[in-house]
């Protein structure tokens, strides 16, 4: 039976090891949330998360529903950042996982926080897609994401409250695994060379993880005014044209480190034998179609979007810049 909504301040946030897991539990702990996190192993998740605050650190799976249950008893929020490492097993782990954060939240009267994205919808749906756009995926991993976005919906009847925003491409300083540190511009700082994924003339829709967390905290500030299930779009960073991350990467390292075409032949060659690069060209209509996100449903209810600029973003992404150390002189006066 489906509890009163909670009045405590604690969230729960499954995936805090991840980029955006990881953002969401620095905004909800700047909203003044405690965190508590579920990890199979807390000491190495610690060491992972690096979060400048203390964590409420409970063992367990997010598979386990027993472990779920007893985690986010007493939560006001479960951000469920949660998805199956390497792209790999979606169906059999990330729909398991998401019914599990459902269960729970019956339980606590939590509200659920869903990171969705474009993969759940196909060419069909145009080149500026709005919340009500037909998904019609062409890709096993979009049709999973689709019917995960279906579960939360259905759980509404239930009396399960979520919020879904739907974003691009994830980049930020704390996602190693994403298009952006993988491909565009791998090994950050030290790159010898900048990837251009997309084709000349198509656009792509990039997300900065902590202006999509604050844009769930903006949401969450309103909550009041949202419906037990509500559907938001991130517009995030629109670049226009394949090249322009590509070449705002080149301006951030000084101009001089150069852009090649990512080899997309090479990633088919090595497809049949990792399951990661499969999924990979399954999303490659992404780079040869222009989506983007229409977010005037989000500003009507929050004003302008969280928007950190591109620059400043890529540069938080590339981490500090290093500093050559300085020659020690033969006649500096040595300490005894």
């Amino acid at each position: 039976m489906t509890q009163p909504a909670s009045s405590s301040r604690i969230a729960l946030v499954l995936g805090v090891t991840g980029g955006l897991g990881r953002a969401l539990a620095v905004a909800l702990h700047g909203r003044g949330y405690i965190i508590r996190a579920l990890s199979r192993d807390p000491a190495k998740a610690a060491a992972s998360a690096r979060l400048p605050f203390a964590v409420d650190w409970r063992r367990g799976d997010a598979l386990d529903r027993g472990a779920v249950l007893r985690a986010a008893a007493g939560a006001a929020v479960i951000a469920h950042a949660v998805n199956p490492p390497g792209y790999a097993k979606w169906r059999e782990k990330a729909v398991p996982m998401l019914t599990n954060s459902i269960v729970a939240a019956q339980h606590s009267g939590a509200r659920i926080l869903f990171p969705g994205n474009i993969y759940a919808f196909g060419p069909e749906a145009g080149a500026l897609i709005n919340e009500d756009s037909p998904q019609n995926p062409h890709t096993v991993k979009g049709a999973v994401r689709m019917d995960m976005e279906a579960m939360l919906r259905h759980a509404a009847g239930d009396g399960v409250r979520s919020l879904i925003v739907r974003a691009g491409d994830f980049f930020g300083p704390d996602v190693p695994s994403s298009w952006f540190s993988q491909a565009v511009v791998k090994n950050g700082r030290t790159a010898k060379v900048i990837q251009d994924l997309g084709a000349t003339g198509v656009g792509h829709s990039w997300a900065y993880v902590p202006d999509l967390a604050e844009t769930f905290m903006c949401l969450l500030d309103r909550q009041d005014s949202l419906t037990n299930h509500d559907v938001f779009h991130f517009q995030g960073h629109w670049v226009p044209d394949g090249r322009g991350m590509a070449e705002a990467v080149q301006r951030a390292l000084g101009g001089t480190i150069p852009i090649r075409r990512f080899f997309w032949p090479q990633i088919y060659l090595i497809a049949p034998f990792m399951t990661f690069f499969r999924e990979l060209i399954e999303m490659r209509w992404l780079w040869r179609e222009s989506v983007r996100l229409d977010n005037r449903k989000l500003e009507a209810a929050i004003g302008p979007e969280p928007h950190t600029p591109l620059a400043l973003a890529i540069e938080t992404c590339l981490g500090p810049a290093r500093v050559p150390a300085r020659p020690i002189s033969a006649a500096r006066p040595r300490a005894v």
